[in-house]
């Protein structure tokens, strides 16, 4: 009996396909990854997606795509950015978590590299679509000891390094299982690593990255001292049976802050990322029934934070703050913003006046603007509020708004710091004796 010739490779590769699976194609997907890939596992961490490979319906390979690694050293080697960025910016980052070629390898040897280089091509547009977000960096991690990675170096990966060999037995603790694994990057936009490390993502990452909060930027020592900080404070709240301690609550909240939470929901969901050792280091009692330590709900900080002086818990934050780490108060700004949801007597929203910290990005303190005034009566008390000789040397940074002469004197006579203002037209007689002595380069807008 004749038997069919073997179709060319070239040919065979140019009528392979990738799409997504359908929802009833999933129990099928997952038995044949369960069944045939070494790690024998369909299960994925995160958001995902599953690719499907196939010629004339005909599946060849099986690919995934879910959420990146927590942590990997030759990672973020490679990247250079710090660990707030990584926890901020993990999201752009996926990983190539199972890939499983059908056929023998023998057969059509470059057929990995070609279902490979079709998920790239649309893995960005489909990512979006699914999970509401661009991805710009695949990463892959492959077991060399059976497989050489030449289909990864083919679609332009590159081999960043080991990994130390350690997997994830629970949320806290790794086990060492000593088989590490080669890590292959592969950037969706050029030079991808550097855009992931700098101050400022492009605006379209940036938007995303905005939404994101954490991670808790404390030691477990430094959460048992700012647990201090709010014992003294009065449990407004009533009745037997209370779950959590007020401080423990409040500790909690300025954490959260901290990690950039601005909501009850948003403080809950926060402090759920803590770990046991977190949670016990702030003062949390232990859940006899769980064996463990648990983050409060969002109404329970709504209970507590509610019922609280704002201006004390603002005062007391900010001074353990300075008491961690006078540096942070090295380079301040001084910025204005109005208050989101909030109303005054006249209808108009509340004001605040800010400082932050260069450094760390965090508020230190905070001034309401009186009605019918501005930003400028409000610069003093703002700044009386920290640490005496605590910005001693200290560069203040404002907006041509606080360039006069009485907040010049207050910043370098009594507090014994310096200042970088704005100058504009408000200034007149100022700007133009600085145009006519300074070149013309040094002035901008």
């Amino acid at each position: 009996m004749a038997t069919s010739k073997p179709i060319p490779e070239a040919n065979f590769l140019r009528e392979v396909t990738v799409r997504l699976i359908a929802p009833e194609e999933r129990d099928r997907f997952d038995q044949l990854l369960e069944q045939r890939h070494y790690l024998q596992s369909a299960r994925l961490g995160g958001p995902s997606l599953r690719y499907v490979a196939e010629v004339q319906g005909e599946w060849l390979a099986l690919i995934t795509f879910s959420g990146a690694s927590p942590h990997t050293k030759a990672r973020e080697q490679s990247i250079g950015w710090t660990p707030r960025q990584r926890a901020r910016r993990l999201c752009f980052v996926v990983n190539n978590s199972r890939f499983l070629v059908l056929p023998e390898r023998q057969r059509y040897p470059n057929l990995a590299s070609r279902v490979l280089a079709l998920c790239l091509q649309r893995l960005n547009s489909d990512w979006q679509t699914h999970w509401g977000h661009p991805v710009v960096l695949v990463e892959s991690y492959v077991d060399e000891s059976q497989y050489r990675g030449t289909c990864y170096r083919a679609c332009g990966f590159v081999a960043a390094g080991l990994t130390a060999g350690y997997g994830r037995s629970s949320r806290d603790y790794y086990m060492e299982h000593g088989q590490p694994k080669q890590l292959y990057l592969r950037e969706l936009r050029p030079r991808v690593l550097s855009v992931l490390r700098r101050g400022r993502l492009p605006a379209d990452l940036a938007e995303h990255e905005e939404k994101i909060s954490g991670p808790c930027p404390l030691r477990a020592t430094q959460l048992d001292s700012l647990l201090e900080v709010f014992k003294e404070f009065k449990d407004r709240r009533r009745g037997h049976g209370l779950r959590h301690l007020q401080p423990f609550v409040l500790a909690c909240t300025a954490v959260a802050m901290l990690m950039g939470a601005g909501g009850y929901e948003a403080f809950a969901e926060e402090c759920q990322k803590l770990t046991q050792r977190q949670l016990r280091a702030l003062g949390c009692r232990l859940n006899p029934k769980t064996d463990r330590y648990h983050a409060p709900s969002d109404t329970t900080f709504f209970r507590v934070v509610s019922r609280l002086d704002a201006d004390e818990f603002d005062l007391r934050i900010g001074q353990w703050m300075v008491a961690q780490e006078v540096s942070i108060l090295q380079g301040l700004a001084v910025d204005g913003k109005c208050l989101r949801g909030s109303g005054r007597t006249d209808g108009k929203p509340l004001q605040l006046l800010s400082a932050v910290s260069h450094r760390l990005r965090l508020t230190v303190a905070q001034e309401p603007i009186q009605e019918k005034s501005n930003e400028i009566p409000a610069i003093q008390p703002l700044l009386n509020k920290l640490p005496k000789g605590a910005l001693e040397g200290s560069l203040i940074t404002a907006d041509a708004l606080h360039c006069q002469q009485e907040t010049a004197r207050f910043i370098t006579q009594e507090l014994g710091a310096d200042y970088l203002f704005g100058l504009k037209g408000n200034q007149s007689g100022i700007l133009e004796r600085a145009q006519a002595r300074l070149p013309k380069d040094f002035f901008f807008g």
